[in-house]
């Protein structure tokens, strides 16, 4: 039985299916034939890049969420702290593992640490927290030296 079909059997109704995943149909796409071919092309390249180059995009990309999320009004603080603390988990975790872009990791880590730091201090004094809990779960100091404020991850 078709999970994403009515329990009667019938189509569902266009741009209506159900669950995670299904997306309203915008027309045709590629042949299988042509996507199979650029899905091998992304793969061949993808395996000649150094693991240490693809881990460190994705490091960046967790910076830039997490920029996003404190650069809203009000800030978005708790997204921001899961993809700091995702960031450090990164960093930290792998600290002399991620070639030529390893440093500047560390250094954009403390800066999204301070800023998150400093963006809920504001954030507080108005009373614009996102959620009441900005409480740091590792009950330590940040990397950027903020002593005794709430900041996610931290040494």
């Amino acid at each position: 039985m078709d999970p994403s079909r009515p329990a009667d059997g019938s189509a569902p109704a266009p741009g209506h299916e159900s669950g995670p995943g299904h997306y309203p149909d915008t027309g045709p796409g590629p042949d299988e034939p042509a996507l199979a071919e650029r899905l091998e092309e992304l793969r061949t390249q993808i395996l000649s890049t150094p693991a240490e180059v693809v881990v460190a995009n994705h490091a960046y990309g967790l910076f830039e969420l997490a920029a996003i999320h404190l650069s809203q009004q009000p800030a978005g603080l708790e997204q921001a702290r899961l993809a700091i603390d995702a960031l450090g988990a990164v960093v930290e975790g792998l600290a002399g593992r991620l070639g030529e872009a390893g440093p500047s990791l560390v250094e954009g880590l403390a800066q999204i640490r301070l800023a998150y730091v400093q963006i809920g201090r504001a954030a507080a004094s108005a009373g614009t927290e996102d959620t009441a809990g900005s409480e740091d779960t590792a009950g330590s100091e940040d990397s950027a030296g903020a002593e005794g404020h709430d900041s996610p991850g931290g040494p």
